[in-house]
């Protein structure tokens, strides 16, 4: 596990943007496993001004997010389709047909589920995933649980990751989806380089349980303790407490 300090958030984009950039110049054709949420939206922003300065060039570059709300169509403001267009892919040079996210609108869960592990599968899994952490230390939607889940699945959301994401409906928690499709574990692992951003005071307790305590799924982000390639890119504050 390598630990990038950063001054602020500012600071912890651009370092994080720069692992990015790097993995797309060194494999241009690379598959990045992206995550939605506040914290990478710094990153996604410096890469577009690289992007635009013609420093990176994403035309060969596939990309796999790494979940969507169950039950939402992609053009919901709220989507994670369209966040990560909003945020990102409209404003590069990616190929429409190269952008992957689970399917929200398809109620199959076992369908959709084993269709994108297929997808995953079939790019030749993820060079470098960026992954945020919740406050309980979930990844993706992979929430605290007996045993940690594999492949892509259907999360029942915990109150409190529906009380954090309703500040994106209008404050309101009833319009928040009450499921969500998420990649597992097993294939966050599987990426051969992983990336975690983390900012904030909020941040430091479930970043020293995470990295400092022990693995358990009680604590899904410590399963990353093991991974052989593992980045965490933390503002001063988030890494206050280790």
């Amino acid at each position: 596990m390598k630990i990038i300090r950063a001054k602020d958030y500012y600071d912890m984009s651009r370092k994080a943007a720069n692992i990015i950039s790097a993995q797309v110049i060194m494999k241009p054709n690379c598959v990045l496993g992206l995550a939605t949420g506040g914290t990478p939206v710094g990153t996604y922003k410096q890469l577009v001004e690289w992007y635009n300065k013609g420093d990176i060039d994403f035309s060969e570059v596939t990309t796999v997010n790494l979940d969507e709300y169950r039950g939402l169509p992609k053009e919901h403001p709220e989507s994670y389709w369209s966040f990560m267009h909003r945020n990102l892919f409209d404003h590069v040079n990616i190929r429409p047909e190269a952008i992957n996210l689970p399917d929200g609108t398809n109620l199959d869960a076992d369908a959709e589920c084993a269709r994108y592990d297929a997808v995953i599968h079939n790019v030749g899994g993820v060079d470098l995933q960026v992954l945020g952490i919740g406050n309980d230390g979930h990844i993706g939607f992979n929430e605290p649980n007996e045993a940690f889940e594999l492949g892509t699945h259907c999360v029942d959301l915990k109150e409190e990751t529906i009380e954090a994401n309703k500040r994106f409906f209008d404050g309101n928690a009833d319009l928040v989806p009450k499921q969500a499709y998420t990649m597992g574990i097993k294939t966050i692992m599987q990426a051969r380089k992983v990336l975690m951003v983390a900012n904030g005071k909020g941040k430091a307790d479930i970043v020293k349980k995470a990295f400092f305590g022990p693995v358990t799924p009680e604590v899904p982000a410590s399963i990353l303790q093991m991974h052989p390639d593992f980045i965490l890119v933390g503002d001063e504050e988030a890494l206050s407490e280790i």
